[in-house]
């Protein structure tokens, strides 16, 4: 039997279930969890804030665990075999058809119809389709990664879907050699962008964030100057933006707070012909004005949206992992370690700040004290 975390619906205390040993169908596998992470979809996740999730739900969408039983010959997104034992993690978006407008003719395989996630789009009904969970389920056709010796499976959780989601942005931003890039928000989203951004070949990156305990993160990533939000206005803060770009604004600036008024205070930070990329705003928080003749078009302005990740943003994250792993130590997103018993303390502590990175260990004893 399995422990697992189950989300009945939106607004109630999350319970523990055991759940049956699943029975593999050919192609499929069956993981022991070794972390899962809680972000800020998590908590869009308990309040209701994501279309079309079939609650109940086992939260959970990006996990690394060890290969416990496999029906057939598995193959890694190398093309290698997976054996008994081995640490691995998986591209949480599953069932991407390849075969639709969308992923044939756009390009876009991130608005594909039929496009579900582990721990999101998943139900109860579904499996143990969710990392909040002793094991998950890898159905047939499921993008599994190895991870490289260099990248430790705490390093892995710590950078979380931060990292693929930031890869996404960066490479919609099209960051030029040289450039100044500016980061709103001090989440693992925007520290990970940040980080990226440095890579990219930006030679100035500023985040614009809070509190000041992420900000002192973001100094440890290399960034060359922070703007702390809790201490300054809007104006003020895109004046020292200006003030630290000759008065012009960032060539590159990336939205990544999920609060709707960041978007025009951003937008100004840019310079004139420059690039705005939105990757924050995952949720329908609500709508701001702005006046399209001076914001956008006087300003030549280009504003790229951002949404998902595919197979190739989540592959080239832990290949970037395993190089810079010296550099950047993404473990140092852990704020803390929760286990099953403690899924409704992780979460509220994600929601109010009080952490950078939850991450859930099912196998976490109850400690008595």
């Amino acid at each position: 039997m399995i422990r697992a975390a189950i989300l009945e619906k939106p607004l109630t205390p999350i319970g523990i279930q055991t759940l049956p040993d699943p029975v593999l169908e050919p192609g499929a596998a069956l993981l022991e969890t070794v972390y899962s992470e809680v972000c800020g979809t998590d908590v869009h996740l308990y309040h209701g804030r994501l279309a079309g999730v079939p609650y109940p739900i086992i939260p959970g969408h990006i996990n690394v665990g060890r290969v416990e039983k496999m029906n057939g010959d598995l193959r890694d997104a190398d093309g290698q075999p997976l054996q008994i034992g081995d640490v691995v993690t998986f591209l949480d978006v599953h069932e991407t058809c390849h075969d639709c407008w969308f992923c044939l003719v756009a390009k876009a395989s991130t608005r594909c119809p039929s496009r579900k996630v582990y721990g999101i789009t998943y139900g109860l009904q579904d499996g143990l389709l969710g990392g909040w969970s002793e094991k998950i389920y890898l159905k047939p056709g499921v993008k599994v990664v190895k991870l490289p010796p260099t990248v430790k499976p705490e390093a892995f959780i710590g950078a979380g879907c931060g990292l693929p989601t930031a890869y996404h942005a960066i490479e919609q931003a099209c960051i030029k050699l040289g450039d100044t890039v500016v980061v709103q928000g001090s989440g693992p989203v925007g520290l990970n962008s940040a980080i990226l951004a440095q890579l990219a070949g930006a030679v100035n990156v500023i985040v614009v964030g809070g509190p000041s305990h992420r900000l002192e993160l973001a100094k440890q990533f290399g960034v060359d100057a922070v703007v702390n939000i809790e201490n300054t206005t809007a104006e003020e803060r895109v004046a020292a933006i200006k003030a630290m770009t000759a008065g012009r604004g960032a060539d590159v600036v990336i939205e990544a707070t999920g609060f709707p008024a960041a978007v025009k205070e951003g937008m100004a930070m840019a310079r004139d012909a420059g690039t705005y990329v939105v990757v924050g705003q995952y949720t329908n928080n609500g709508d701001i004005s702005m006046n399209p003749h001076l914001d956008i078009n006087k300003k030549h302005l280009t504003i790229k949206g951002t949404w998902g990740i595919d197979l190739s943003h989540f592959y080239r994250s832990i290949q970037i992992m395993a190089k810079h792993h010296n550099r950047f130590a993404w473990e140092k997103f852990i704020s803390g370690h929760y286990g099953l018993h403690e899924v409704n303390q992780a979460i509220a502590d994600v929601e109010h700040h009080r952490v950078m990175k939850a991450v859930i260990d099912p196998h976490k004893k109850i400690t008595s004290t």
